[in-house]
């Protein structure tokens, strides 16, 4: 925690009144999400968790985090046109996990056919944390890429203003008026604008693709709601439409309702659940389609674990970005140690290692969304398990990363308020459309600070673990 804080952290009175005014702030600023109990109705909501004191983060590393996000965006787009890197990458992945391997089919359905799709737009979040080593020099270390459904953008636009309110009632207006401008809802929206910009007919439309429980829905109404204040028109679909109502033309453009569509941007379809083989025939409709899909199948392939651990070992980033030195190095300079658990002698010997010291190892399986990596104890008795079977090929291995805790408050609604020592990560979101060979955007579109209780290992703010921070830079 902040120097500035220790002082107000303790004082039981004065929490509980900045609580108070916090819980107000975030319903009046539209930090919102729908309940439990009613997750598809806006008639009942609450307040998004959050935290009560915007958390420190050393401005170097958050400096270096957004330096680094175009290189980043460069290089998630470098891998999504490199049929043979993803093929080779995934070679063994696809063997075993048939939810990869599902997709990636899909892929090499769409490329024998030849693409129609001609603008691509990527929209991804570059996820850290800050791991404090033997020396205690704090240093910038990436978790994942998200390069689908990347989410909180539109929320975490809107939280800064009430940590800002926070800490004037806390007596602290000078520390309040440190707390950096955030705005990725803007910065996500112009990138699909300019996608359908580039798709070329003024009548298209966008279309967001939804879950069929819709809990998160304000942080997409902020995106949503950009677009319609550019006077671009935004349909909300779920897979089972597209599949009843969506057809494509002899040029492959895709009609919903009469409509046609210039961009699908996915808010679904990162996990397994949330397909059946209707929703596998309705992404195979879109994957075929001219619409710019965000993301493209390739793009949500190079957003696996297997590439992220692929891309660290030596002489990988060099093939992917030549002549991009500088890029190169920025990017490594971020990376975990990350370890490929492919089956062979060094799959073995990493096996090994992890199931005799299971505590400096995080094992990831090829999933989005947050609550499915394994620590400790059970990813010891994962490993066992699958130490001799091909299986262990659809986990790769992470260095665990040991950031410092600091304390904070954690408000959920209808829940007590209690001091928590915490640890956070930060995410940087990223964007870019490319039509042709030419990249026409590329820029870092702002950040998400994410906070939990030490004693949560895994799991983000949807899954009901993470709670949303401002950054305050020290």
């Amino acid at each position: 925690m902040a120097a500035a804080w220790q002082d107000v952290v303790r004082d039981a009175a004065a929490v509980r009144e900045a609580a108070a005014v916090a819980g107000d702030a975030a319903l009046l600023a539209g930090v919102l999400m729908r309940t439990g109990e009613q997750p598809n109705a806006s008639d009942v909501v609450n307040y998004a968790p959050f935290t009560l004191l915007p958390s420190a983060v050393p401005r170097a590393l958050f400096e270096q985090a957004y330096a680094v996000q175009q290189d980043f965006n460069l290089l998630v787009d470098a891998i999504s046109q490199n049929k043979e890197f993803l093929r080779q990458t995934l070679a063994s992945t696809i063997k075993v996990d048939d939810f990869t391997a599902r997709l990636f089919r899909i892929y090499m359905q769409v490329l024998e056919e030849g693409l129609a799709q001609t603008v691509f737009l990527g929209i991804n979040r570059s996820d850290y944390m800050f791991d404090c080593g033997l020396g205690g020099t704090a240093a910038l270390r990436q978790i994942e890429i998200n390069t689908i459904a990347a989410s909180f953008g539109g929320l975490t636009s809107r939280t800064a203003d009430v940590h800002r309110l926070v800490l004037k009632v806390l007596g602290k207006t000078e520390e309040a008026s440190h707390l950096l401008p955030n705005n990725p809802a803007k910065g996500l929206a112009l990138g699909i604008a300019k996608a359908w910009e580039l798709y070329g007919s003024q009548r298209a439309v966008v279309m967001f693709l939804v879950e069929e429980v819709q809990r998160n829905i304000f942080d997409q109404r902020c995106v949503e709601n950009e677009l319609w204040n550019r006077n671009i028109r935004v349909l909300r679909k779920r897979f089972r439409d597209v599949f009843e109502q969506g057809s494509l033309d002899a040029s492959r453009r895709l009609y919903m309702d009469g409509q046609e569509v210039a961009v699908v941007y996915y808010r679904e379809g990162y996990v397994p659940q949330n397909y059946d083989q209707q929703n596998w025939e309705a992404r195979l409709l879109l994957e075929r389609s001219r619409a710019v899909k965000c993301p493209d199948i390739a793009t949500q392939l190079a957003g696996t674990k297997k590439v992220q651990q692929e891309l660290s070992r030596p002489g990988t980033l060099e093939q992917l970005l030549p002549g991009h030195p500088e890029a190169i190095a920025r990017i490594r300079a971020t990376f975990a140690g990350l370890y490929s658990l492919d089956e062979g002698e060094e799959g073995d010997r990493i096996a090994a290692t992890a199931i005799a010291d299971p505590e400096r190892f995080v094992l990831k399986p090829q999933r989005e969304g947050g609550g499915n990596n394994l620590y400790g104890e059970e990813l010891r008795q994962v490993l066992e398990k699958i130490k001799d079977s091909p299986e262990r090929t659809s986990y790769i291995l992470m260095d665990k990363i040991k950031p410092q805790p600091s304390l904070n408050y954690l408000l959920r609604a209808h829940s007590p308020l209690q001091v928590s020592e915490c640890i956070s990560e930060l995410g940087i979101f990223g964007v870019y459309v490319r039509q042709g060979q030419e990249l026409v955007l590329n820029q870092a579109a702002g950040h998400l600070l994410r906070t939990k209780a030490i004693e949560h290992a895994d799991g983000g703010v949807a899954a009901g673990v993470a709670v949303l921070d401002t950054p305050y830079l020290v």
